[in-house]
């Protein structure tokens, strides 16, 4: 029998790296970046097209490479980061485990021009799927230029996997402000199909992140600098009232490294307790600077995941440091007692008439004494007296007592009185009777009597499902019209929700909004669909670009119907809003003409019964 274990190519074994270090676009601007950060690059350029598919070019000015260290940087645990086992607990890099080059070098077709500050002449490379086709000299700058063509092309499989252009660039976007955030030193661009996104300059880590995430986000900002023996802490908070339900800025970096810790995260929640409502998260940017000995950042390709040598103490201190932050800074209004220089107020205006009744006053009136008894002077014996006044608060208690037996037996009759006269005149019929009377619960839900229990409706998402299938009717019908706005709404856009924004237009049209690109990133909500008076437009349009951002639709056709879960979702009665008699009716009768009414269009109940059975038995 022959031996069956053989050893795999140095292309197939790439192609298998590739599979944990490149996954997507994203993870190739990350790798080749940190490459260039850790060649102390002091300008970066990012060039893309079609979302990373056709190109991805970084151009840096750092100190470059060799004519023979750059062949040798795309071989297999090649690298200029590490040299022993013990440095691995002393990294001052970004990289170290010299598999990003080759795993890129092995999925698409790679272009490297570089040239070293000692060097007349540079070197150009061309790989194609971990070939090396040409090397030879070139003029070109200090620094490393790779042009990164056709990702997958040769993997098909992983290729067909890869999304939509417009979520690709957001995760490329997501990707680039780790980057750019912890590392405000350097100058950043990133242009996409020609588009200059972003343009970042010099400055400090406030600075950066107001150029990243936008200016209003600086006025939420709270500093937090704690230096202690274990840990050097520095960064910013959000005041409590600037939560988010969903798509919250958080970031944490240590020794310059961007990095995911659930614990860490649970601490500056623990902080915010009792501070901001249940669902929401704080914004956060908070750089951590350890010892490199004290933590391990070689647990996953991506280096994100660290472990922590001091978790515990760290926790303790970050807790304690974002509480002390929110509380140095709480702006909780106090109440000033000091009546100084205090302005004074008259009780009324004197240039006005006011006509006040002649009220006169007994001194000497005792509502707890006998009208014939008289006040004792001074040095008399009280004890004459004192009897009499304790019978005159017994009587009182006593007229007190009964009074309220009395009220109390009225109220009682009264109610059943209006109960029996209620029922006889509302009597509760089955459902599907045109007189069913609904019970609105917590302005929620709404209650109803079933066959066989009681029905209960989520008003929110039932609402939701009539307009998703009114909306989603219009539209193959082409009956959808739009209704124009009075005075339109603008938008100010980051330059990824531009992007989304501009693939989104034809099917948003199509349902019925009418938008207009200003300039840059801001745009003009001029219609939105009909039949949603009252709901704010731009609120709207930046719920549909978050849903589309975060869900990713690979299947173009599916987009409408996206669209119109997210325009119903934003245009839905909201939980909490009371509804008449009458708009329960409507709302019930239209939810039950649908083919599909116990579910949302993503799959959340809509209707339950709780069965008579299920109810007998808690009584």
């Amino acid at each position: 029998m022959s031996d069956v274990i053989k050893l795999l190519p140095d292309s197939v074994a790439n192609q298998i790296a590739a599979g944990e270090v490149i996954q997507r676009p994203a993870s190739v601007i990350k790798e080749l970046v940190e490459n260039a950060i850790d060649a102390h690059a002091t300008h970066i350029q990012i060039i893309l097209k079609d979302a990373g598919r056709t190109l991805i070019q970084i151009i840096d000015d750092g100190v470059g490479m060799s004519e023979t260290d750059a062949r040798l940087a795309f071989e297999r645990h090649s690298t200029s980061k590490i040299r022993t086992a013990d440095d691995l607990f002393t990294l001052q890099t970004m990289g170290f485990r010299g598999e990003a080059l080759a795993s890129i070098a092995a999925i698409s077709q790679v272009e490297l021009r570089t040239r070293r500050q000692d060097a007349q002449l540079g070197t150009r490379l061309v790989i194609n799927a971990s070939q090396c086709e040409s090397q030879e000299p070139d003029m070109c700058p200090v620094g490393s230029n790779f042009m990164i063509k056709n990702i997958f092309y040769n993997v098909p499989a992983r290729r067909k996997f890869l999304k939509s252009n417009q979520v690709e660039l957001s995760n490329i976007v997501k990707e680039f402000e780790k980057l750019a955030l912890v590392n405000n030193e350097v100058e950043f661009t990133l242009t996409h199909n020609g588009n200059m996104m972003y343009k970042l300059v010099k400055g400090s880590f406030r600075q950066r992140i107001a150029a990243l995430m936008g200016n209003n986000i600086d006025q939420q900002l709270l500093p937090v600098n704690i230096d202690t023996t274990l840990v050097k802490l520095q960064g910013y908070v959000s005041k409590p009232e600037n939560a988010r339900k969903r798509n919250a800025l958080q970031f944490m970096f240590v020794n310059e490294r961007y990095m995911r810790h659930p614990y860490f995260h649970k601490a500056v929640m623990t902080a915010y307790e009792q501070l901001i409502p249940e669902g929401e998260q704080p914004n956060y940017f908070l750089k951590f600077t350890v010892d490199p000995q004290s933590i391990d950042v070689n647990i996953h390709p991506t280096k994100t995941e660290i472990k922590f040598e001091d978790e515990l103490p760290i926790w303790q201190i970050l807790a304690a440091g974002v509480k002390e932050t929110l509380g140095r800074f709480s702006e909780v209004p106090s109440i000033d007692f000091d009546t100084r220089d205090a302005p004074e107020i008259p009780a009324y205006n004197d240039h006005l008439e006011v006509h006040r009744p002649e009220i006169e006053v007994d001194s000497s009136y005792n509502p707890f004494k006998q009208q014939s008894q008289s006040i004792p002077r001074s040095g008399q014996s009280r004890s004459s007296s004192s009897g009499s006044t304790l019978s005159n608060w017994d009587e009182l208690f006593a007229n007190f007592e009964r009074k309220k037996r009395e009220g109390m037996n009225s109220i009682e009759s009264t109610t059943q009185e209006t109960a029996e006269q209620s029922e006889l005149q509302n009597p509760v019929l089955p459902m599907g009777d045109v007189q069913s009377v609904y019970l609105q619960l917590k302005g929620r839900f709404i209650l109803s009597p079933a066959k066989s229990g009681l029905m209960i409706i989520d008003q929110h998402r039932a609402h939701v499902r009539v307009l998703f299938d009114r909306y989603i009717s219009n539209v193959h019908t082409g009956a959808m019209s739009s209704q124009t706005i009075l005075f339109p709404e603008v938008l100010h856009l980051s330059p990824a929700q531009s992007v989304a924004l501009q693939e989104l237009l034809p099917e948003m049209e199509m349902m019925g909004f009418v938008l207009a690109q200003l300039s840059g990133n801001d745009w003009a909500v001029n219609a939105i669909p009909a039949g949603i008076e009252g709901v704010d437009a731009s609120l709207m349009v930046n719920h549909i670009i978050e849903s589309v951002e975060n869900g990713g639709m690979p299947i173009k056709k599916r987009i409408l119907e996206h669209l119109a879960l997210s325009v119903a979702s934003s245009a839905a009665i909201p939980v909490g809003r009371t509804l008449s008699q009458e708009e329960m009716d409507i709302l019930v009768a239209d939810l039950l003409r649908l083919p599909e009414p116990n579910y949302t269009p993503d799959g959340k109940t809509i209707i339950t019964v709780i069965p008579m059975e299920q109810i007998t038995k808690l009584f």
